[in-house]
């Protein structure tokens, strides 16, 4: 083999290397940090509630609870920035539930309701016995199946 072939065989050993490098701290970065969920910011709300929307936020669920699984009676209260649930450290419940994900699911509230979306877990999430993907409502008492998990909303 001539000087110049060897020389283009290192550099490109070198460059593969270098490409599964930054490969790596991709999928880490991915697994620390999550993915970024942009939101459509709809026209700007006025900062005075009517009547109805306070009679409606006032019969809003105010917490969810789990229900069913190893974290039985744990109550977690819904904020106006919304919740994860799963696996991972970072979330606002997190589940001891083999079943679950480490980021599985987002529940955050809409202009009359509490919303959930499944973010894209391996084993799914059921609501009220139905298969969810994005963008599900969540009336009062909905039960919210991960794993062997139950979630309800609540008052």
């Amino acid at each position: 083999m001539g000087e110049l072939t060897l020389n283009l065989v290192r550099l490109g050993v070198i460059v593969l290397l270098w490409a599964f490098v930054f490969s790596v701290v991709g999928v880490l970065r991915g697994d620390l940090y999550g993915t970024r969920v942009s939101h459509n910011a709809g026209p700007a709300r006025a900062t005075r509630e009517t009547r109805s929307e306070r009679r409606q936020r006032k019969n809003s669920p105010t917490h969810l609870v789990v229900t069913e699984g190893r974290l039985r009676g744990t109550s977690v209260p819904l904020h106006d920035a919304g919740l994860l649930v799963g696996r991972n450290p970072e979330c606002s419940l997190v589940l001891t539930d083999d079943y679950a994900s480490g980021r599985h699911l987002r529940i955050y509230p809409g202009v009359d309701a509490w919303y959930a979306d499944d973010l894209g877990s391996t084993n799914g999430t059921e609501v009220n016995g139905r298969r969810i993907g994005t963008g599900v409502r969540l009336d009062p008492g909905a039960q919210i199946r991960i794993g062997q998990t139950v979630l309800e909303l609540r008052r």
